[in-house]
């Protein structure tokens, strides 16, 4: 697992092969949070905290995925909960070989609210966005996943896929779908995953809405993700 927030996957049964915490070089206090919440895993090396030279989450998952030494590879943000048979469910979606990649269904929620109508938007552009924009991948096992998605895939099809394009300072998730489609299926499994509204108790509902759909759209017609970035505010 890279970018794991290890309170989140530290009760998974079966437990994770490993789990690794990678760092963009943060000035906060996120790497003493880490050492503390995986004080068992670091004592018995099923964990390790890693610190990129350079920020930026493309950079920081591929940093995690060439340590990584088991044969399947899960990408999760660190606001993000698991349901504890996490590595069950992702085992049994990869044993069908017709299937590169999957993720879950996102739930986002905050001390004060679920966000259920966002929440219902993210799962339904995993499959309006590949059929609108692109129409025949859609319906050769296109589906379009982002990160609060909860990634994963075999390791030998990531890197065979060139791993995350570090050139992308967003929808980095959305274009390594594009190209492990060309490997099998893409696949969101009916399971739930729970994300930080932080963004949305930031923006707005509305707000939030209009960047996610806005993003989206220009994406999807070409439009460069340096471009953007510009909409899409690191929020902490």
């Amino acid at each position: 697992m890279s970018r794991a927030d290890s309170a989140s996957s530290r009760g998974a049964q079966p437990p994770a092969w490993e789990i690794l915490v990678v760092d963009g070089g943060s000035t906060d206090a996120t790497i003493t949070v880490a050492e503390q919440a995986l004080q068992s895993f670091l004592s018995s090396s099923q964990a390790q905290i890693l610190v990129c030279d350079r920020p930026g989450r493309s950079i920081q998952m591929n940093c995690g995925a060439k340590v990584a030494t088991g044969e399947m590879l899960c990408f999760l943000h660190a606001d993000t909960w698991v349901p504890d048979d996490i590595v069950a469910v992702i085992e049994k979606t990869l044993n069908d070989s017709q299937v590169a990649c999957g993720g879950f269904i996102a739930l986002m929620v905050g001390a004060e609210a679920t966000r259920w109508g966002i929440s219902l938007h993210n799962f339904l552009k995993t499959y309006y966005a590949p059929l609108l924009f692109r129409p025949i991948l859609f319906f050769r096992g296109l589906r379009l996943l982002f990160g609060d998605q909860v990634m994963f895939c075999r390791c030998v099809d990531f890197w065979n896929s060139g791993g995350f394009n570090e050139a992308m300072p967003i929808m980095e998730d959305g274009d390594l779908c594009l190209r492990l489609v060309q490997k099998g299926y893409i696949r969101q499994v009916n399971r739930v995953v729970q994300n930080s509204d932080r963004r949305v108790a930031h923006w707005g509902v509305w707000k939030a809405t209009a960047i996610y759909f806005y993003i989206g759209i220009l994406w999807g017609i070409g439009v460069s993700t340096t471009y953007l970035k510009r909409f899409y505010e690191d929020i902490r």
